[in-house]
């Protein structure tokens, strides 16, 4: 290629990168309605590996705010809140409910939360052995309370 059609590539992809930060992407934490009963030790290991995708309770990082990133970002966190948020436990129908502790610890269990993609810019939501112990016990005996 000629190095005029080359810049005018480059000026036209600079040019692009910039419009589409204009494009709105839905970041918002509804309020919390009621969570599921926890321990401090689980909702420790909750907030620090579960939270950002489900619950209303999103820590949104820089990154968040660059498109196309931040599609993404938002995608996700839509996509982990409609499956399950942890915010509006009060709102599941109690079968689902009764599932969901079984596909919380599996999920979990089976490495597939948190995601891989998720941990390498949030290596403090990688679970130690210890902390998905303490997950395990919680959703053998979720009704447990104080």
């Amino acid at each position: 290629m000629k190095r005029k059609t080359l810049s005018r590539l480059a000026v036209a992809a600079v040019a692009a990168a910039a419009l589409i930060q204009f494009i709105p992407v839905n970041k918002t934490n509804p309020p919390v309605e009621q969570e599921p009963y926890m321990p401090d030790s689980v909702k420790t290991v909750l907030s620090k590996a579960c939270y950002d995708c489900h619950s209303n309770q999103t820590n949104w990082p820089w990154y968040s705010r660059i498109a196309p990133v931040s599609w993404l970002v938002a995608w996700d966190v839509k996509e982990g809140r409609s499956e399950l948020n942890f915010s509006t436990w009060n709102r599941m129908p109690p079968e689902k409910r009764d599932r969901m502790w079984q596909e919380i610890w599996e999920m979990v269990e089976k490495g597939e939360m948190p995601p891989m993609i998720y941990t390498p810019a949030h290596p403090e939501a990688r679970l130690t052995d210890a902390e998905k112990e303490t997950i395990r016990a919680w959703t053998a005996f979720p009704t447990a309370a104080p």
